[in-house]
């Protein structure tokens, strides 16, 4: 995975004010040590993984890592912010002269299933350590994360606007929609298998675009679901009702 702007990041964590270019001879060993990070936060999860364990897996010295990030949570934030921004720059690059919606969409999934297929540990700790920065931290990789949120509703409305017959499904929800088909293979693609990420891509994207049975779907359906209140929670002290 390519480490993006590293000296301004390394900076600006140091002090929001002041920028000090990070050396780039020291680009290349912090980039290891962001890439082995990753897996392991991937395998132990965040919360279960110690900086002595990185040190281990790494064979790079509790010193030596405290030298290029001064903690677990900067190296958290190094590995996500490195990857929304890379996401965001290729994909910004593929669209600047594309004008028809659906191949923006088209290329928006593309883009995404391409980069995490390559990136399958770094795309696990962002589905699952979301939450798990802090301040400022937290705030620089939601901004980021909100940026490319945006720009996923923006195509969908560009595609929705374009249909003849408009389709009554809230923007927000084909968003999220979206992204959840999307962050899910981690759980079961393997990007060496038969599979190819451009089949894998194609037919996710006619699978959102179409649907498995577009013909399907029957009028007055909605009337098949439970028409009375029931109690869905597993604990009998506790009443929830539907």
């Amino acid at each position: 995975m390519r480490v993006t702007s590293t000296q301004n990041q390394k900076s600006e964590i140091r002090n929001q004010k002041s920028v000090v270019p990070f050396p780039s001879r020291y680009d290349q060993k912090l980039e290891f040590i962001l890439r082995t990070s990753a897996r392991i936060f991937a395998d132990k999860s965040y919360h279960s993984t110690s900086m002595r364990d990185i040190s281990r897996e790494t064979k790079v010295s509790l010193a030596g890592l405290y030298h290029y990030c001064k903690s677990k949570e900067e190296l958290l934030f190094l590995i996500q912010d490195n990857c929304f921004g890379r996401v965001l720059e290729r994909l910004e690059e593929r669209l600047a002269a594309v004008v028809d919606p659906v191949l923006k969409l088209r290329i928006f999934i593309e883009n995404h299933l391409s980069f995490f297929a390559a990136n399958m540990a770094e795309m696990k700790v962002l589905s699952h350590e979301a939450e798990s920065l802090q301040g400022q931290l937290h705030a620089h990789v939601s901004g980021r994360k909100d940026k490319y949120t945006k720009l996923a509703t923006r195509i969908l409305k560009e595609v929705n606007d374009a249909q003849d017959t408009k389709p009554v499904v809230n923007l927000t929800v084909a968003t999220y929609a979206l992204f959840g088909m999307m962050n899910w293979i981690y759980n079961w693609y393997d990007p060496t298998g038969k599979l190819k990420v451009n089949e894998l891509s194609e037919n996710l994207t006619q699978l959102f675009l179409g649907g498995f049975a577009p013909g399907s779907v029957l009028e007055g359906s909605d009337k098949t679901l439970r028409t009375h209140s029931e109690d869905l929670s597993i604990w009998r002290g506790v009443k929830v009702k539907t």
